[in-house]
């Protein structure tokens, strides 16, 4: 049987999560419905295989297979992200080292020994655009010196243990096919001289609306079937600053049209198989990797000439974590979230109504096919999700962000302490008699995001109960406690001062020629030596529960210049670290 895979780069990261995170590690109960919800959107769409990473158990795979007829694609990442090697941490793989050597094969004949017989499995793929890794490190991509040939060597390694992890996983498995991932089609040649043994090669690629010269370029030197193990674009707009799905629909239509007129019979290349749409769902964590996790963040980390509706000279234009055809959710008790389809999701649905290798199929007809897939009407059609994932209102403009509540209780007492059994009245001594006190200290949090570039928040600090007999009197909600004063009448006792206060606030505006941000008591990080400050003159501001123990103040804002302005940052306000009095450092 003919079959030309229509895939998805698929995974499961609840807003807030990052790659520490592992559906697999979930209840069987909370794995199931994040799978019943996911792979029924999936096969509603044609998506006939996922990509999965190595760590999913084989009943998931199969599971997967039994109820929605998608196939996996096993990924081992091959030392893309570093490796433990003899109980030491290696970020950048030496794919020269006989320990990391030994340690690959090991572990890719192992994959394949424990998932060869899993029902569902359709390939074993190894790597992920490893060779970009012979220049840089970290899963964020960036711009990649294409160009640079300082590598060779390295890649050469690189090459000769990803065909000799083939022949081995070969060895055990023969009705599976074997594959690599490189980064586009850098070092082809090099793959030609030492990769003789895989049978597909995969390749992220990332050029635009079509693959140019990718399919005829593979066919001449290598001479195997190519699958795009990543190919896609982002779905916000740079230059206007907002959500494009229009753009997002037009590259992706483009991409498989390409991609099926060069499939087996069509008279061009002949030699794709299909590809893997990158990706199913936005990845928040993309761009910060471990910070602002629950933030939708909207920075382009990178540049590229082939995506030219966004572009432009000098600027950055992929958004890393806008990549997904389905918007994300809010994160439910469980652990769940929903997914809301956006228009790449609804014309890759037709797309995949296709079969290009049906009877009476050629380039004229996928032509036409294409040309009558109507991106508007896809457009208009994930309106009504955007709608539902808004609540239909405002509800995504303004939140409640937090809500918690701090109880405290003291006691004073023993046999070898000064402190009175009655209170002194006479005494200023804390704690001035035994026995128990106790506080309540609650927080109210707002977040409000009037706009994809704009965020902001404020929590409230309420008083409860204010300890009159605490162990220590420094303590943040010592504001509230009673105090006497004298007037005309006598003393006065003031029972409810300051009950409510603004405990710490924040905002973010990336606008188009600069990113600000504000903070009062949420600190912020140093510039250092890289961000030009070599007398470390604007130190780090976060000081943790010393800042609330004595009541301390961060206030100010910092700007980041783009653009005509890249380079300049500003920072500026009254107190831009604890106990400063400052105004403005440049």
């Amino acid at each position: 049987m003919n079959f030309i895979i229509n895939g998805m780069n698929w995974d499961y990261f609840p807003i807030g999560t990052n790659f520490n995170y592992s559906l697999w590690k979930q209840s069987d109960e909370v794995i199931k419905a994040a799978l019943d919800a996911e792979m029924g959107l999936l096969q509603n769409m044609g998506v006939n295989t996922i990509r999965q990473y190595t760590g999913v158990p084989s009943k998931w795979i199969t599971y997967i297979y039994d109820n929605y007829g998608i196939y996996t694609m096993l990924n081992h990442s091959f030392g893309r992200y570093g490796l433990n090697v003899n109980g030491s941490w290696v970020a950048n793989t030496e794919y020269s080292d006989k320990a990391t050597r030994a340690l690959l094969l090991s572990e890719a004949t192992d994959m394949v020994s424990t998932y060869k017989d899993t029902r569902g499995i359709l390939m074993f793929l190894l790597g992920n655009e490893n060779n970009y890794g012979l220049f840089w490190d970290g899963a964020e991509t960036e711009d990649i010196p294409l160009e640079d040939r300082k590598s060779t060597q390295r890649a050469r390694s690189l090459y000769k243990i990803f065909n000799e992890a083939v022949v081995q996983m070969k060895a055990i498995d023969s009705n599976h096919p074997m594959a690599i991932c490189n980064g586009d089609l850098l070092f082809i040649d090099v793959i030609a001289e030492e990769c003789k043994d895989i049978d597909i090669l995969g390749t992220n690629m990332y050029r635009g609306k079509t693959f140019t010269d990718a399919f005829q370029t593979v066919k001449e030197k290598l001479n195997k079937p190519l699958m795009f193990t990543e190919f896609g674009a982002d779905a916000f707009n740079a230059i206007e600053n907002q959500e494009d799905q229009k753009s997002q629909a037009y590259y992706m239509l483009n991409n498989w049209k390409d991609i099926y007129k060069n499939a087996a019979g069509m008279g061009m290349a002949g030699n794709s198989i299909g590809g893997f749409t990158f990706q199913f769902s936005d990845g928040w964590w993309k761009f910060g990797q471990t910070k602002n996790l629950d933030v939708h963040d909207n920075n382009a980390s990178w540049s590229n000439g082939g995506y030219d509706l966004d572009l432009e000279p000098g600027e950055n234009n992929m958004n890393e974590e806008w990549f997904g055809i389905c918007a994300k959710g809010p994160t439910n008790p469980r652990g769940l979230y929903t997914l809301y389809p956006r228009a790449a999701y609804y014309t890759l649905k037709e797309v995949h109504k296709l079969n290009p290798y049906g009877s009476n199929i050629d380039l004229n007809f996928v032509d036409n096919y294409f040309k009558n897939i109507n991106l508007m009407d896809a457009v208009l059609r994930a309106r009504g999700d955007k709608a539902a994932m808004s609540g239909g209102g405002n509800s995504e403009k303004i939140r409640i962000s937090n809500l918690s509540a701090k109880f405290t209780t003291f006691s004073t007492g023993g046999s070898l302490i000064t402190t009175p059994e009655v209170a002194d009245p006479n005494s200023d001594a804390v704690p001035d008699e035994q026995g128990f006190d106790h506080m309540q200290s609650y927080f109210i949090g707002v977040e409000g995001n009037p706009a994809a570039n704009m965020r902001a928040e404020v929590n409230v600090n309420i008083l409860g109960n204010v300890a009159e007999n605490p162990i220590n009197e420094i303590f943040y909600e010592n504001r509230g406690r009673q105090i006497t004063v004298d007037s005309q009448d006598g003393a006065i006792d003031l029972i409810d001062q300051n009950r409510v206060q603004i405990y710490n606030a924040s905002y973010e505006w990336n606008a188009k020629d600069f990113d600000a941000r504000g903070f009062y008591r949420t600190g912020h990080y140093h510039w250092g030596g890289y961000e030009g400050d070599f007398f470390g003159l604007y130190p780090e501001a976060n000081y943790g529960p010393n800042l609330d123990i004595y009541n301390g103040e961060t206030l100010g804002m910092e700007v980041d210049g783009k653009r005509a302005l890249k380079g300049f940052k500003a920072a500026f306000g009254p107190q831009l670290w604890w106990g400063v009095q400052i105004l403005r450092y440049f």
